[in-house]
């Protein structure tokens, strides 16, 4: 049960934050015949589904040194703040619209591949946190969300802007995956394993955290 939990929550947290590289896919191939179109689509996102495996088994195995889950946990709530505020303020395809359409196919898919390995931070230190060294788990997950990401990046879209709800329960999700990731810092764990309630408090307390300061940057 606990496995399927995380493979659903693996699944969702890519989904959510690939808007940005569906709209990358969608615009490096613009311009190319349509067969063309397709095959760079199909080869840029294999490519980039391949890359972002083996950047997130890398991530799982760079975890364990102490400080890395720290300083991860932090990068990680930053980025969950970044995902609400942004979709809050309707700009959520900001940075994905610089990027250039391409004249040919192998240029569509190199400048897919190049762009996703730029853009996919988020998700590798997101699934890492949440697989907690499951690597099947991570594959099935990245694997199984990449066509959902290239058929219903604009149904995403719409669903994001029509339930705003969407966006505040990933924001959140992945305030509670930086907390798990603080909490299970070589460094930390053994401090944290005397002091159970606070363990399990901390990645509890980042979910309303990730939406408070959210709001306030908003605000500003």
């Amino acid at each position: 049960m606990d496995s399927l939990v995380t493979f659903i929550e693996i699944v969702f947290i890519n989904v959510l934050l690939s808007g940005d590289n569906a709209v990358v896919i969608a615009l490096a191939a613009q311009q190319l015949p349509k067969e063309q179109r397709k095959k760079a689509v199909w080869w840029g996102a294999g490519a980039a589904v391949a890359l972002r495996c083996l950047l997130t088994l890398v991530a799982i195995t760079l975890l364990e040194l102490p400080f890395i889950q720290i300083a991860g946990a932090l990068m990680l709530f930053v980025i969950a703040v970044k995902l609400v505020t942004d979709a809050a303020g309707g700009h959520l395809e900001d940075d994905a619209k610089q990027v250039r359409k391409a004249g040919s196919l192998g240029q569509a898919v190199r400048t897919i591949i190049a762009a996703d390995f730029i853009m996919s931070l988020d998700n590798v230190l997101a699934v890492a946190a949440v697989a907690e060294g499951e690597p099947v788990l991570i594959l099935l997950g990245i694997g199984l969300s990449i066509p959902m990401i290239i058929w219903g990046s604009q149904l995403l879209s719409k669903l994001l802007v029509k339930f705003p709800l969407l966006v505040y329960l990933g924001g959140g999700l992945l305030g509670f995956a930086a907390g798990e990731m603080l909490v299970h810092d070589p460094v930390l764990l053994p401090h944290l394993a005397q002091l159970r309630t606070l363990e399990h408090a901390i990645p509890v307390l980042c979910v309303p955290l990730v939406i408070i300061v959210a709001l306030l940057r908003l605000r500003r």
